[in-house]
């Protein structure tokens, strides 16, 4: 698989490079050429929610493909691959994408860090009914409004309408027609996923990662270590260890800006027993030590 599709190739796949590529932009399905231009199978450095009026089409992600007619919404992060097929013309409704610089702590708070937008190997599509549709309208219109304002807090309100659509869809279930690829690494990629962000968010300082290592990961999906790191690297582009590193270095930096714990209470919540250790591991993840990275927020704010 190639490498993590950008923004920029996004619009560049629509012919759209004269498109403003912002933290956060809004388009609607019919000006975008959603009819007549398909997303090859890959991972995106961006998130995308749609909501699908009219048209048909197959979307495939995360092992799981569905048949797409009207009144849909589809959430992808840009943690698993997916693809998009047209099969009509007509195709109407709107779209968001939008960075991870938009995406802030009150964004993924407890309850919706488990809705679809950032939940690894979930329902990724749902179909809402008529009073669900319209309050998904509202909010979307209500985003176009915003994006065009000068107000200066515009971003703030943008996202709590993302908040809107995303308890919208927690309401609802997704469609029961479902099939699953036979692609094995898909599948093991999936559940490693799964796996890895059910670790997080870290909430006290009590509480602990259990799986640290490639090898815990693997023993406890049951394959090889080896297997595994064949598989992501395949879905994926990385390695069983990069991902967990990754993904333990954006837990770090969040708690270091959103929790007055100790560094070494920090650390040690992520698996590193020495202080040391935890300080080596994030200045090679991020090119500062966590004292720095915390001081230079303090600093900015």
């Amino acid at each position: 698989m190639k490498s993590k599709e950008t923004v920029a190739d996004f619009y560049a796949q629509h012919n759209q490079e004269n498109r403003t590529k912002g933290q956060f932009n809004i388009y609607k399905r019919e000006e975008f050429a959603c009819d007549s231009t398909s997303l090859p199978t890959n991972r995106r450095d961006f998130y995308k929610i749609s909501l699908i009026l009219n048209g048909e089409g197959t979307i495939s992600s995360a092992g799981q493909s569905i048949n797409i007619k009207g009144n849909t919404i589809t959430f992808m992060n840009p943690l698993i691959p997916y693809s998009w097929e047209p099969k009509s013309t007509n195709q109407t409704g709107y779209f968001c994408l939008f960075t991870e610089d938009f995406v802030n702590q009150n964004l993924k708070n407890e309850s919706l860090s488990q809705s679809p937008l950032f939940k690894v190997g979930g329902n990724f599509v749902f179909c809402p009914n008529e009073e669900n549709l319209q309050s998904l309208i509202r909010a979307f219109e209500g985003m176009f409004k915003e994006i065009q304002s000068d107000y200066p807090n515009k971003y703030d309100l943008i996202r709590s309408y993302v908040q809107i659509i995303m308890h919208e869809a927690l309401k609802m279930q997704p469609p029961e027609t479902f099939y699953k690829p036979t692609n094995a690494s898909e599948r093991i990629s999936t559940l490693f996923m799964q796996l890895l962000e059910r670790q997080f968010p870290i909430d006290s300082p009590n509480q602990i990662i259990k799986l640290k290592n490639a090898n815990e990961f693997a023993t406890q999906l049951n394959v090889h270590t080896n297997h595994l790191n064949k598989a992501l690297k395949e879905i994926t582009g990385k390695t069983t260890s990069q991902w967990i590193a990754e993904r333990n270095a954006k837990e770090a930096k969040a708690l270091l800006l959103n929790s007055n714990w100790d560094i070494a209470e920090i650390g040690y919540s992520l698996g590193f027993e020495h202080p040391s250790n935890f300080n080596i591991f994030f200045k090679n993840q991020t090119g500062n030590t966590p004292n720095s990275f915390r001081k230079q927020d303090v600093a900015i704010s």
